[in-house]
């Protein structure tokens, strides 16, 4: 069960990557993990 999930995680990971590379998908990663932080900054 645990390489399953590990090779999950390793197909996932690649698809965010091919996803990173591509400039107009930069900037939405971007906005996505700035608003992700400040929500996290919001709860403490």
């Amino acid at each position: 069960m645990g390489m399953l999930s590990g090779l999950l995680k390793g197909a996932a990971a690649q698809k965010v990557i091919a996803a990173a590379r591509k400039p107009e998908n930069q900037a939405k990663a971007k906005k996505f993990v700035a608003d992700a932080r400040a929500k996290r900054a919001r709860k403490h």
